[in-house]
């Protein structure tokens, strides 16, 4: 019998591919299979955004009841990486943290080691990734999950020298591209007192912060989509 890990059931559909809060070492087989070596995202049916309401952009309104229903043990899953990224009808849901200090927003290029390739050399004001079955290590489900997820890739892209406590300020949609059309945004935004923010990762490179109305002005063009919509969020409000 495989050394269990992280969860309790599995459900094998889509030849394997699709994997409910459960499992053993017996997935080595499907690992085997994926380009992200067998890396498992937490994802959630199109047909949920649809009952919630899609929207492209930002979206603020219904903010408690949409996330209530997105970090929902019953209306989420892990789904094999490679399988997710090519499959719109769910939508993987990625912690996307701005950080702010005064009026600077810290950003960086993104580097060809990140593992998005579409976004390769774009500029990106959000820090964040995957939610991943690690993350549900101690019991863990639902929200707690989704905010272990939340800090594990803060802590893994940035050397942080101070406390940088978070809040979820919107949901972030934009089926526009190949990209955004199997992701799903939930922004966080990071105030911080001071500027000293080191990179622990080659693929968050030239990280600096700048004016925000530098941002929402001549640097706009170079900014990733959802970084665009995050700017012009943050230059409004």
């Amino acid at each position: 019998m495989g050394k269990r890990i992280f969860w309790e059931s599995r459900d094998f559909r889509r030849c394997g591919l699709v994997m409910r809060l459960g499992g053993t070492e017996e997935s080595a087989m499907v690992r085997g299979m994926s380009k992200y070596a067998g890396e498992q995202v937490l994802v959630v049916p199109r047909a949920l955004l649809e009952e919630i309401g899609v929207f492209d952009g930002i979206r603020t309104e219904g903010l408690e009841a949409a996330l209530g229903r997105l970090l929902d043990p019953a209306n989420h899953f892990f789904m094999d990486r490679d399988a997710a990224e090519n499959d719109p009808s769910h939508k993987q849901l990625i912690p996307y943290c701005v950080f702010r200090c005064g009026e600077r927003i810290l950003h960086y290029t993104r580097g060809k080691s990140g593992g998005e390739s579409r976004l390769h050399a774009k500029l990106s004001v959000g820090v964040g990734g995957h939610v991943n079955p690690v993350d549900t290590g101690g019991g863990k489900t639902g929200p707690a999950a989704y905010h272990a997820a939340v800090s594990r890739e803060i802590d893994e892209e940035l050397v942080l020298a101070q406390a940088h406590p978070h809040r979820i300020v919107a949901l972030l949609n934009d089926d526009s591209n190949a990209v955004g059309q199997v992701h799903l945004g939930i922004v966080h935004l990071v105030e911080l007192e001071s500027a000293e923010v080191v990179s622990r990762e080659d693929a968050l490179a030239d990280l600096a912060f700048t004016p925000l109305c530098e941002l929402n002005g001549p640097c706009f063009e170079r900014l990733e989509s959802w970084s665009q919509f995050c700017i012009r969020h943050l230059a409004s409000t």
